[in-house]
């Protein structure tokens, strides 16, 4: 055999073929098309599972060929696989990586619940397409094989599931962490202006005590802020990857050292500080860590419900609502009612958020079906996860450019509540006693009078005692945190 390392030739990504080529696996051969490198694995899959309009993340595919490259790299490097066919899996690695090969992994959600499908597909692929680049002929599984040199040391029971933690890991850092922080920094930066700006509170959607613009934003900016590091700590778990567990967990067929080696050269190709899993049984025959690191999804999900809710409520109107805040008027609200704008962008963001909290309820039974040394439902998990977390970003984006960032304060209304409120009386009760102030409300709402007038009207308190302790902006204390 020829030490020579063979040249790759520039072959273009795309097939121009037409019709059908056959190839084979265990169980015989199939045709396929001859535009596609995929093979007989995926061509069967596409015959039994062409279920409903769900394919599989190309999310997924991108970080398999993070997964395949590395093994590539430290197979070729402990002199396992010849350096002609590493270079050639390497190359067709890093193609699937930039998506240049996206159009050649069809495959659906529904499907083996191990990934093996998916993990063959990505096999078929890098070694058909390693083929072309040797000069080889599509098909012919000669010199690159899909199961012998492409998932060399590996399984699809150790790949689909490191391959479901890169992608995840990859959308969360960077699509959903940073609109999560933009929206965070841009609701402190209103916080921080209407600090001043004196409101009334309401609990149970009644008339409450005072507080301020600024301290009800802060609430809001303080639940992301925790949503965010719930998140990023959900990340550790996601970190530790099953790379070189193979079927079981006990590392059958993969060489001494292989899953540390592998980690590390993931986590150098990525930059992310990946390391392989301690316990391959716990990370093989369950998903605990994508449960989590959903949950954490669901968690910012209920907070943004709270927020979106909390401002559509405040900008309801604009005559016979609260009418606090104004909102920015993004396009006409409706068919049939003339001027109409509606708060579109919080019901985008609650819509996508109650849609976090289902997929999480799919999420968390699925992680329970782990039986003995496998949990198959991993492609309904990384489908949820990567779902959830793309529209969250998304609509974080969104929610944050054409609706947050433009809101501004109703002013007159804000200052005008304050004036007619009721509850300020809770100011006076240390000096009259609880009975004596709600006694002064019940007869000021049933004889339509202010505060002052159903306070003076009592005889429990002087115009100069109302006028030094009814003070709205000395009733919502001296900071955030209300001390």
């Amino acid at each position: 055999m020829s030490s020579e390392v063979p040249t790759l030739r520039n072959v273009p990504v795309a097939l121009t073929a037409t019709g059908t080529r056959r190839e084979f696996d265990s169980m015989g051969t199939v045709e396929v098309p001859a535009d596609r490198y995929w093979g007989a694995h995926t061509q069967r899959s596409l015959a039994h599972f062409s279920i409903g309009d769900d394919l599989m993340p190309k999310e997924v595919y991108h970080a398999y060929g993070y997964v395949k490259k590395a093994a590539a790299l430290v197979n070729q490097a402990a002199g396992r696989l010849p350096e002609g066919k590493a270079r050639a899996i390497v190359q067709a690695a890093e193609e699937a990586i930039a998506g240049q090969l996206d159009d050649h992994f069809p495959l659906y959600v529904w499907q083996t619940g191990s990934g093996t499908q998916s993990n063959m597909n990505v096999n078929e692929v890098l070694s058909n397409r390693a083929i072309q680049l040797l000069g080889g002929r599509l098909g012919s599984q000669e010199p690159v094989r899909p199961n012998d040199d492409v998932d060399m040391g590996q399984s699809s029971s150790d790949s689909f599931p490191t391959a479901m933690h890169i992608a995840a890991i990859t959308e969360l850092d960077d699509r959903l962490l940073p609109q999560a922080r933009r929206l965070a920094e841009v609701i402190e930066r209103k916080s921080e202006k209407w600090m001043g700006v004196v409101k009334i509170g309401r609990t149970h959607l009644g008339d409450a005590v005072p507080l301020t613009v600024g301290q009800e934003w802060s609430g809001w900016a303080a639940q992301l802020r925790s949503c965010i590091a719930e998140i990023e700590h959900s990340r550790q778990g996601l970190y530790e990857l099953t790379l070189g567990g193979t079927a079981v967990g006990t590392g059958l067929n993969a060489p001494q050292g292989f899953s540390r080696d592998v980690a590390a050269k993931l986590a150098e190709l990525t930059g992310k500080p990946f390391v392989t899993a301690p316990n391959k049984f716990a990370a093989q025959g369950s998903l605990d860590a994508m449960v989590r690191a959903h949950g954490a999804l669901r968690g910012l999900a209920v907070a943004l419900i709270k927020i979106a809710n909390d401002m559509r409520w405040l900008a309801s109107g604009p005559r016979a609502g609260l009418a606090e805040l104004l909102l920015p008027q993004n396009e006409p609200g409706s068919s049939s009612m003339p001027g109409k704008v509606n708060p579109t962008q919080c019901e985008a963001i609650v819509m996508i958020a109650v849609q976090v909290l289902g997929a999480d309820s799919g999420v968390a039974f699925a992680g329970s079906q782990g039986n003995l040394q496998l949990n198959a439902m991993r492609p309904l998990i990384i489908n949820n996860f990567l779902h959830s977390a793309r529209i969250l970003g998304d609509g974080m984006e969104k929610f944050r450019t054409f609706s947050v960032e433009g809101t501004e304060l109703n002013t007159k209304k804000i200052s005008g509540y304050v004036g007619e409120s009721l509850m300020l009386v809770t100011a006076l009760s240390p000096l009259i006693g609880h009975q004596n102030a709600a006694r002064i409300v019940e007869m000021a709402l049933a004889n339509d009078l202010t505060l002052r007038e159903g306070a003076l009207a009592s005889g429990k308190v002087t115009a100069e005692q109302f006028e030094q302790i009814v003070q709205p902006e000395k009733m919502v204390g001296h900071g955030v945190d209300g001390a």
